[in-house]
């Protein structure tokens, strides 16, 4: 499609086929940080729901199949890297547009530094200085470092992106099977010195645990899947960009779900339930020390599963920012120099630089407050991902609107299954809104205004983002003189092409 190009830059845009199909799936797969996720999480879903984790998991991809089916339709007929943004302007107007591409920017100014600083802690676990670990000063110092470079990465080339994400979700991939193998094998060799239990099938209900508990279990399951859309965000710069984007992104969260469902089962029935639940507030160092318990002497695998998984998740959480930014720039829904695209690599440099500079100044600033004002931040991240993840899947039904009643596959695939997707993750979000009301639930316990910090620090980017809106829309209404469409019955219908 054809874009407004940045006035000082005419003649660069974005290298087109800078990789193919396999890459955009692996990029996928590394920006929801596979092992990370589910260190993060599977001690509070056992909390909540014991063996019906494994279930839990499985329920929560539901969600995330759906609305990869939007991105997917989606991108068929508007291959643009700002996606939800671009998508949601042409389906459903400015205003809404502009506040999806103010969630997805936002997600990656709240999570990098955490990343960042999980990828240094577990690489020093690994190599055994962990007094450095506890050390501030020395953990954010290499996490301030480790951002710089792997931002750096994504300014020289979305080439040498891809092969370094291919490294790392090898040796990602590699370590958890070695874990899982070795767990299931101590099972059933009743040699692990936790109380164990065998695999079952039940454990793939989830409703085994109850309602309330499911709920619970949803909203973090949610998050382990988060991510996978990176893959479509690069769709300007790969091969046959109308189709192997939106592929990348629906096969990512299959494969994701394979990960969890493997792991999760090899670590409630090593660990069981009981250890699980009461060690639940230790977050990822409930695998650094399970790293100990089922590999020995060779811990150092699973260790640096995590921290390959969050360095590779550090560079890819950064793209989808940055290339939201450039997209509305672009379209002059943000000051212009934010669509700057680099004439030797090809990139969008100044907004990854501007979003690499906002999350390192959010992670240091919010570690000066507390180091679970840091975790409360990425529980606000839960609120920002099913509001553009459900808005798309809404976007993508209008968008088809003429087209849903042309086949059943049209109407189940395009326009039902998103619309679903978008309600299962728009009652997520209320209940992740009463849950997060009541500052007991959050890492620090305390009351902001009377309400979890999580839900103040959502409440409050949300303002900010109102405040910009309005604000760019006084100095420059060009943005806001776009009218909604539907899609153009001629790309619906027409062979997948290849290149941008």
């Amino acid at each position: 499609m054809a874009h407004d190009r940045v006035r000082d830059e005419p003649d660069v845009g974005l290298k087109p086929n800078a990789i193919g199909f396999v890459d955009a799936l692996v990029i996928g797969l590394n920006a929801t940080s596979p092992a990370y996720s589910l260190a993060a999480v599977i001690g509070p879903i056992v909390a909540l729901v014991g063996i019906y984790a494994p279930g839990v998991m499985f329920a929560s991809f539901v969600p995330m199949l759906l609305i990869a089916s939007a991105f997917y339709y989606l991108n068929k007929v508007d291959q643009d890297c700002g996606t939800t943004f671009s998508w949601v302007t042409r389906a459903m107007g400015p205003w809404a547009g502009w506040l999806g591409g103010w969630a997805i920017t936002m997600t990656g100014v709240l999570v990098v530094g955490s990343l960042a600083d999980v990828a240094v802690s577990f690489t020093l676990l690994a190599v055994g200085l962990d007094g450095w670990v506890e050390n501030d000063f020395v953990r954010q110092l290499l996490t301030v470092l480790l951002i710089i470079v792997m931002t750096g990465l994504c300014v020289i080339g979305t080439e040498l992106s891809a092969k370094v994400q291919n490294v790392l979700i090898l040796l990602q991939i590699a370590f958890l099977l070695v874990f899982v193998a070795v767990a299931l094998y101590r099972v059933y060799a009743g040699t692990t010195g936790f109380d164990s239990v065998e695999p079952s099938g039940g454990w793939l209900n989830p409703f085994g645990a109850g309602g309330a508990a499911l709920t619970g279990g949803l909203l973090l399951g949610v998050f382990i899947y988060w991510g996978w859309e990176s893959a479509v965000n690069l769709t300007e710069e790969t091969e046959d960009s109308a189709s192997a984007p939106g592929r990348a992104g629906l096969w990512s969260t299959v494969v994701l779900l394979v990960t969890y469902l493997s792991v999760a089962i090899a670590v409630v029935a090593f660990a069981g339930t009981a250890f699980l639940a009461e060690n639940a507030g230790e977050e990822e160092f409930i695998f650094a020390q399970l790293a100990g318990d089922v590999l020995g002497g060779w811990d150092w695998i699973l260790l640096l599963a995590v921290a390959t998984s969050a360095i590779a998740s550090t560079q890819t959480t950064i793209i989808p920012a940055s290339r939201t930014a450039l997209s509305m720039a672009r379209r002059q829904a943000l000051p212009r120099h934010f669509g700057h695209i680099s004439p030797r690599f090809r990139t969008p440099d100044v907004s990854t630089w501007w979003v690499a500079g906002i999350a390192i100044a959010w992670y240091l600033i919010v570690n000066q407050i507390s180091a679970n004002a840091l975790f409360d931040s990425l529980t606000a991240l839960s609120l920002l991902i099913a509001f553009y993840y459900a808005l798309t899947g809404v976007a993508c039904a209008v968008y088809y609107r003429r087209h849903l009643t042309e086949s059943v596959r049209n109407f189940l695939l395009i326009g039902l299954g998103p619309v679903v997707g978008a309600g299962l993750l728009t009652w997520l979000l209320v209940r992740s809104v009463i849950d997060m009301s009541d500052p007991a639930n959050s890492y620090s316990g305390t009351s902001w205004f009377g309400l979890g910090p999580p839900l103040v620090i959502g409440i409050v980017i949300a303002l900010v983002g109102v405040v910009l809106m309005v604000v760019w829309r006084l100095r420059d209404a060009a943005f806001w003189q776009e009218r909604p469409g539907v899609a153009d019955p001629d790309l619906v219908h027409a062979p997948t092409r290849k290149g941008p």
